[in-house]
């Protein structure tokens, strides 16, 4: 049996870094996994493999749990980033911690990640159960399996590969790994979610993580397929939003430079290309202050003059002095309608729940603006996947609300547009990150 049937690898930009995350739910085995990839890419040195030695035997989890607190609870608490290399590829992976106290940092390492392999733990399912005709009763997944998934198919991971964990301390591998991946592939089909790959592996003794691991002359648990790595390899990054109109939210204000041949005496505004791209020429509108100017000059991340598309850094000089400063908008102009509300899915992750009345700061790009809950719509029920009437979502609850804006934002849906698209909310008071908003 294989899974991987719908992985597609024909748009695979294998040259470039592949940024992924490990997610699911607690001790299904993500941080060992990771230690498994970095010590069979030889990504780790005898001295670091020497100092995760625990009772004689080697402890891979503790190559990314640094914190004091990991080490001494056994759990991965903020989101670990490692790197290591293969002869076809490089990797950037975030460990994303399991517990629901710490969704926020698996909310964090998705939204920049171009995969996730979310993991299953076999011997935490009942996978056996069976009634009459054989039909098998239970089909749950954890919780925080489903909600993983969810949120990495909200967050426009473009591939999600599920690896289903453990299968060697199953007397049937075969069987449980059938079972598990029709209950996932069921749970996928409901909630819209593309899986790229299914593929069994056992993290600790390193089944199926580098290389195909073989039971005789077949393949292991019934599956014939490659490698998780091997998928891994093959996996397109996420495409840039060259074709979007022109985004461009300002970061940092350079003030005269003492450099005339670079900007001629004017402010060079610094930034990440977020849609489109800027050529000098263009004409440009400022947000909020609406005023229109003509790119003079356009510099790179080490001060080239040529023009620079989405997903890079650039340096703007207008062609006369517009009053821009840090949280302001470079855009093309017409292209966007500001607006004082918006509807929008909110994966909320404050312990205290949200209700409608309250007041946030919502961060869009660099641009603070105040936002009134105006409505809650409904609450996702990640056990059915209905959507439910609701007053308030509570910690890690996934709905959808309306905002009310102190200050028009120019917003698309994130689908369309991950950088106008994507919001975040701050209690005023505490400072605290409450939650990730994506705009419908």
């Amino acid at each position: 049996m294989t899974s991987t049937d719908d992985l597609h690898t024909d748009s695979a930009d294998t040259g470039t870094a592949l940024r992924f995350i490990t997610c699911g739910s607690v001790d299904d085995g993500k941080s060992t996994l990771i230690g498994r990839l970095l010590v069979d890419s030889r990504a780790v040195l005898a001295d670091q493999l020497a100092g995760v030695q625990r009772g004689g035997e080697t402890d891979l989890a503790l190559l990314t749990d640094g914190l004091s607190a990991e080490r001494e609870q056994g759990i991965t608490i903020d989101v670990a980033y490692r790197y290591f290399s293969t002869a076809k590829r490089k990797f950037i992976i975030g460990d994303a911690p399991g517990h629901e106290q710490y969704t926020r940092n698996m909310v964090t390492a998705a939204s920049s990640a171009d995969a996730a392999v979310v993991l299953v733990d076999a011997t935490k399912l009942p996978w056996a159960a069976e009634v009459g005709d054989g039909e098998v009763v239970v089909r749950e997944l954890l919780p925080q399996t489903r909600r993983h998934m969810l949120l990495a198919h909200l967050l426009r991971v473009q591939s999600i590969v599920v690896a289903i964990n453990k299968l060697d301390a199953i007397d049937d591998a075969a069987l449980a790994f059938e079972r598990i991946a029709s209950a996932l592939n069921d749970f996928a089909a409901a909630a819209g979610v593309r899986v790229a790959a299914i593929v069994p592996i056992s993290a600790l003794k390193g089944w199926n993580v580098t290389e195909p691991h073989h039971d005789g002359a077949a393949g292991w648990a019934g599956y014939e397929g490659p490698s998780l790595l091997e998928l891994l390899e093959a996996l397109p990054v996420t495409a840039t939003e060259t074709q979007q109109p022109f985004t461009f939210p300002v970061q940092w204000v350079e003030k005269f430079s003492s450099s005339a041949d670079t900007s001629q005496g004017r402010r060079i505004f610094w930034g990440r290309v977020g849609g489109g791209q800027v050529v000098p020429g263009q004409r440009v509108t400022v947000l909020p202050s609406g005023q229109t100017a003509t790119v003079a000059r356009v510099l790179d991340h080490v001060r080239r003059e040529h023009g620079v598309a989405a997903g890079h850094s650039a340096g703007i000089v207008l062609d006369r002095e517009v009053d821009v400063s840090r949280g302001d908008w470079l855009l093309e102009p017409g292209a966007f309608e500001p607006t004082r509300e918006i509807t929008a899915t909110v994966a909320w992750l404050d312990d205290e729940p949200l209700v409608p009345g309250r007041v946030y700061w919502a961060l869009q790009g660099h641009r603070w603006v105040k936002a009134k809950v105006q409505k809650i719509v409904d609450r996702l029920n990640i056990a059915t996947l209905d959507a439910e009437a609701a007053t308030q979502l509570d910690a890690n609850a996934i709905g959808q609300v309306v905002l009310a804006l102190q200050q028009p934002l120019a917003v698309q849906p994130f689908t369309a547009s991950r950088t106008l698209g994507s919001l975040v909310l701050v209690d005023t008071a505490s400072h605290r990150t409450c939650a990730a908003v994506l705009v419908r």
